[in-house]
């Protein structure tokens, strides 16, 4: 299907909706359910899904391991599926496990399959493709929401400890010791999640940033500074440095680097392991980063407090970003499900990241402009009134002042 004509197609299609009024509207700004640029964005989805479904995209090299386990002993199932857990591996089938083909898997899923059955199973392990049915994008899907899962107890976990930091010192040294060793059982399981996120999870960002901020309470350093951590004009032609598989938060981040700081930055993309930047590089929403997550607050959020952008349009944005990257729903923004399903389209479509940005970008400027013009609209409303009231005040004023016409003639 051609690119251009199936985006064109969908986008007569909603526009030639008929509104509650019953007549259609030749302009698709009036009277539409969904912003126009919603739909026009769908649209782009549809049409870029379709292209990557057409062109037929490279097959992604799977691990599986298909197992049978007796009965009894009870213990060898637990046993088992603890290992499965340590290696990573998520459950595509019942008693099917998958892992990303590679040299470290192979050897993790022989090890397992040994000690099935060595206890009396029996099982193989395969390299396949996908090809019909499960795609690799919903196998990617399983091992994001299973690490995302595993990030969620390390933020739940962060947010238990920090609340037990009332400042209350009666513990002495002993409480310190004990909260200092929870602390750095916390962050070694960070780093073990981390490890296995083969696929660079969206939830890696909040975790990491609920951990600094209860280590810095620990250690009794303030919160670091709200400002830019350098002048805004230092941080032009710099490389942006972030993980690999970029979604919201990420695609955000760097739409406002181009757009705000930067009209040339260069981004890079590396592993979700610690990554020591270099001097003309800042790393965003990774570990250790010079702009990731702070509390509660999604890594969008902090750059546009820290850099000090004072935009109504975009603290829209960065409300939306929130909910969409921390799912709690902190600012119950309507626009959340829609936008959700067109960046989950723009990764479905297994491009690259430079990609991603690109496509990502075009979502939020539309996104932008339709959220600065309701704010222009709103304003105009709501500062009517007074204007009205001083022109009338105005007019009373200037009553017989020297050079008025009306009082001239």
């Amino acid at each position: 299907m051609d690119f251009l004509r199936s985006r064109q197609g969908c986008e007569q299609t909603f526009y030639g909706y008929r509104t509650a009024g019953g007549s259609p509207h030749e302009s698709p700004e009036e009277g539409l359910i969904f912003p126009v640029y919603v739909i026009q964005l769908l649209c782009l989805t549809i049409a870029t899904a379709t292209g990557a479904l057409m062109g037929g995209e490279t097959a992604r090299p799977w691990l599986l391991l298909i197992h049978q386990i007796p009965p009894k002993p009870d213990y060898l199932r637990v046993k088992i599926w603890r290992r499965l857990h340590q290696v990573g591996a998520v459950a595509i089938k019942q008693s099917v496990y998958a892992l990303p083909q590679s040299d470290q898997a192979l050897e993790d899923f022989s090890w397992i399959l040994k000690e099935i059955m060595a206890g009396g199973g029996d099982g193989s392990v395969s390299e396949t493709l996908f090809l019909e049915g499960l795609t690799d994008a919903q196998v990617v899907g399983l091992f994001q929401a299973a690490r995302n899962a595993d990030y969620e107890k390390i933020v739940e976990d962060a947010r238990s400890l920090a609340d037990g930091l009332s400042g209350d010192s009666s513990g002495g040294n002993d409480g310190d010791s004990k909260l200092k060793s929870h602390f750095s059982r916390l962050r070694r399981r960070f780093e073990e999640i981390v490890a296995l996120d083969f696929f660079d999870a969206p939830g890696a960002g909040a975790a990491e940033g609920a951990l600094a901020d209860v280590g810095a309470r620990i250690a009794g350093v303030a919160q670091r500074p709200r400002q830019a951590f350098l002048p805004i004009r230092e941080l032009k032609g710099r490389t942006w440095v972030t993980r690999k598989g970029v979604y919201v938060d990420r695609i955000a981040c760097a739409w406002l680097v181009r757009r705000f700081l930067d009209p040339g930055a260069r981004f890079k993309f590396v592993s979700g392991k610690p990554y020591q930047g270099k001097s003309n590089e800042i790393r965003f929403d990774m570990f250790e980063a010079e702009y990731t997550h702070e509390g509660d607050r999604c890594t969008f959020e902090v750059m546009v407090d820290r850099l000090g952008l004072d935009d109504y349009g975009l603290s829209q944005v960065a409300q939306i970003i929130h909910d969409m990257d921390l799912k709690d729903r902190k600012f119950h923004r309507p626009e959340v499900d829609g936008l959700g399903l067109l960046f989950d389209g723009i990764t479905a479509a297994s491009i690259g990241d430079g990609e991603r940005l690109e496509r990502g970008f075009v979502i939020l400027d539309e996104m932008y402009a339709s959220l600065s013009k309701q704010t222009q609209k709103k304003s105009e409303v709501n500062h009517a009134p007074y204007r009205q009231a001083h022109a009338k005040e105005q007019r009373k004023n200037r009553k017989g002042l020297p050079g008025d016409s009306r009082m001239d003639r």
